[in-house]
């Protein structure tokens, strides 16, 4: 396959999802009758993108799996063994999701191999490590974000435990403050997971109450109200008060690394990943928690969040800072008069236009396609160069080069 590609992309109804911003993008009818919560595009096995060729609906994966070096590129085939190495995603999320973390790459060898000796289905519920790799993300706001992402210092965890005032928690609380450090906050986080569950009870309930007389004071209250709500025995809700509550503004994003927790509560983005499914939860889920693992992978870090904004790159090509080789995120502000020229030596493209209207043309071939508000595209790395013209914003995922 050597020319650039219209995209079908696979849907996900989890029941987190917005009804109407994903189905409002691709021209759906709003709202849907379910929760549309992610669009994915890319070559995952369980729902990989089809490609419109020939007016046939092609399986990307299968598409690479027959000509990887046409379209991934002959270095990133070789690097990640005719895979692609991202996937590329719309989030929209009406409910919050569960805390999480991912592991390293060692970490995901590890578990991987250990769990297969232990002979647990892939499938199974209770697996943690579904594959040897590591899962880094990028997720930029399409509107305000809500999202919590690393742990708070101690010193603001114990400030805020002092205002809500949950006399429960005073032991727990003494230790971090004689011990604000790495090792004093994990003996802290620790303590709170393996709680016995009817004192966990009995702090939840005391900390619900008071985080409502106070919740006019600081966002992470009110946010303790509302999820105690949808999940009011897990220990999840402190988790306001524990990491650092934000809102992402249109336009702005962070990195999660390997080893933090994390949570994405409110809003819609432009998610990029690592290809993996390895995913240690921490709460605000159904779902399994496995303390332990958890806490094995979690590095404990304590700071603020570094919001991102794309750098000013050449022919209104403006990439994020993600510091990762397998993803580059992109932003394409293609105004009127402007004309983006892609360079001749680049890997595997996907893009997908959220606003605006452009053109795309293949310049070897001189083949021609409109970008439109929800449409989305590969460009393969055997095309050999390509322009954009019109007003559109545009959002890319690549493959860095080595």
């Amino acid at each position: 396959m050597k020319k650039i590609a219209l995209l079908d992309n696979p849907v996900r109804n989890y029941a987190w999802g917005s009804r109407s911003f994903i189905p409002d993008l691709l021209g759906e009818s709003s709202p849907a009758a379910e929760p549309v919560a992610e669009l994915w595009m890319g070559a995952h096995p369980t729902s990989p993108s089809m490609v419109l060729v020939n007016k046939e609906r092609l399986s990307l994966l299968e598409l690479i799996r027959e000509r990887p070096a046409d379209i991934l590129g002959e270095s990133v085939a070789k690097r990640y063994f005719n895979n692609l190495p991202f996937l590329f995603k719309v989030l929209a999320a009406a409910k919050p999701l569960s805390i999480q973390a991912h592991p390293n790459k060692d970490q995901a060898r590890e578990g991987f191999a250990r769990e297969n000796r232990q002979k647990i289905p892939l499938k199974a519920s209770h697996r943690n490590y579904k594959d040897e790799n590591h899962k880094p993300e990028i997720i930029c706001a399409l509107k305000p974000f809500w999202a919590l992402k690393g742990f708070r210092h101690a010193e603001e965890i114990i400030d805020l435990l002092d205002d809500i005032g949950i006399s429960s928690l005073e032991s727990e609380r003494n230790g971090l403050q004689k011990s604000p450090n790495r090792r004093g906050l994990q003996t802290f986080f620790s303590a709170l997971m393996m709680m016995e569950k009817a004192r966990r009870t009995r702090v939840l309930m005391e900390a619900v109450n008071q985080c409502k007389k106070v919740a006019h004071e600081n966002p992470a209250f009110e946010w303790v109200v509302r999820l105690s709500a949808a999940y009011p025995d897990d220990l999840g809700i402190l988790s306001p008060v524990l990491l650092n509550l934000v809102q992402l503004q249109k336009g702005e994003a962070m990195n999660i690394p390997a080893g933090e927790l994390h949570a994405y509560l409110e809003g819609a983005g432009i998610e990029l990943m690592a290809n993996s499914d390895n995913v240690l939860r921490g709460g605000l889920t159904p779902k399994q928690v496995d303390v332990q693992e958890l806490l094995k992978v979690l590095t404990f870090q304590a700071g603020k969040v570094n919001l991102l904004k794309p750098d000013q790159g050449a022919n209104c090509d403006r990439v994020y800072p993600t510091h990762t080789e397998e993803y580059s995120l992109s932003q394409l502000d293609i105004q009127e008069g402007d004309s983006l020229k892609s360079p001749k030596r680049r890997s595997v493209e996907i893009m997908i236009c959220l606003e605006g209207d452009a053109q795309i043309t293949d310049l070897g071939q001189g083949d021609v396609l409109s970008l439109r508000k929800g449409t989305s595209l590969i460009v393969p790395a055997a095309v050999e160069q390509y322009r954009i013209e019109g007003t559109a914003t545009i959002y890319k995922a690549s493959v860095p080069r080595s």
